[in-house]
């Protein structure tokens, strides 16, 4: 443990110093001129600050003062002063001194006192490391959670794509697109990479979905469309009962994501601001994937199509924010559906 001692009479340094020799452990760093003291505390660690409150260049309570609340936290104070008076010590007390001798120093209570204080420092260095410890592990743990969700998160889009094999990449670009209109709305870094993670889940409910309405390869009639959008309800149902907050996310994702800003939407005809932002922004990632992709329905329509049916349908089936969001970010939009192109994809350019 290192021990500064500083005080203006060399007999005091010297007396002080003795004594703490006598504690196991303890290196002692002897100052006369208070400046010099307080540039050595602000540039090394210390265990125990014994300071001498009278001094002629700097007293006791300025220079705790000026180690500022870093040096005080680290370093447990005990004062040394002559003066009996009640107000001195309450300054002291409120500029961070922990403890008080009274000159002339008692040698056995100087030695208790100090023992004391090194004693209690060694505590609060170990549960300092004992509390790091833990949040090492609490990070561990949590990224390990994190990735659990994640793999699961997978595994079940895989099922969904076993189910409907023509989507190809389309969850891989439509959550990097709404990744993209994440980052453009000004959500955190964090929220980003949920949304990257849980959009893929948007249609997990389509597995209750009957192959012969999910593969139709013409469009559906009105009761094929009514058993078809059952899917974000199915969906919903899949995911909310998790207490993993990726799922919980996803769950959301799955029930609003076909729900349209002008309330005409399903499965609830919630309306603007009462859907949920996740499901504003996927609605716009996935509509525009879906319409520049082939399905067994129709074919790939070009870009400049998809970006003026997004225009002519802002404010009404889409969030305009989201939608300007996507449209600022184009050159992030072609290198996603670059990098994420199906195998065999006839989709325009």
């Amino acid at each position: 443990m290192k021990v500064v001692i500083v005080d203006d009479t060399h007999i005091n340094l010297v007396l002080m110093s003795r004594l703490l020799e006598k504690l196991p452990d303890v290196d002692t760093v002897a100052f006369q001129s208070a400046p010099e003291a307080l540039a050595w505390c602000r540039a090394h660690p210390c265990d125990l600050l014994v300071l001498d409150y009278m001094m002629p260049d700097l007293n006791g309570l300025d220079f705790i003062a000026a180690l500022g609340g870093e040096a005080r936290e680290r370093a447990p104070v005990l004062m040394v002063t002559a003066s009996q008076e009640v107000e001195v010590r309450h300054r002291a007390l409120e500029n961070g001194a922990n403890d008080f001798l009274i000159k002339p120093i008692d040698k056995i209570e100087f030695l208790a006192r100090t023992r004391n204080m090194l004693e209690l420092r060694r505590a609060t260095l170990a549960l300092q490391s004992r509390a790091s410890t833990l949040a090492g592990e609490v990070g561990k743990a949590t990224a390990e959670l994190r990735a659990r969700e994640q793999e699961t998160i997978l595994l079940l889009c895989r099922a969904s794509e076993y189910r409907d094999p023509e989507t190809g990449a389309h969850i891989q670009r439509m959550a990097h697109y709404s990744c993209l209109i994440a980052a453009e709305l000004g959500l955190s870094n964090e929220e980003q990479a949920c949304i990257l993670n849980a959009a893929p889940m948007h249609d997990i409910g389509k597995v209750g979905t009957p192959d012969h309405i999910l593969l139709k390869p013409g469009r559906l009639t009105p009761d094929e469309m009514d058993i078809m959008r059952q899917h974000a309800l199915i969906g919903y149902n899949i995911l909310k009962a998790s207490e993993a907050s990726m799922l919980q996310l996803a769950a959301v994702i799955a029930h609003t994501h076909h729900e349209r800003f002008d309330g005409q939407g399903y499965p609830n005809g919630l309306q603007g601001e009462a859907i949920a932002l996740v499901g504003r922004i996927v609605a716009v990632a996935d509509v525009f994937d879906a319409l520049t992709s082939v399905r067994p329905y129709k074919n790939a329509w070009t870009l400049d199509a998809a970006r003026a049916y997004l225009l002519d349908n802002s404010g009404s089936h889409f969030d305009p924010q989201c939608v300007d969001a996507l449209l600022r970010r184009w050159p992030g939009v072609l290198e996603i559906r670059e990098r994420f192109r199906d195998c065999a994809r006839q989709d325009a350019a």
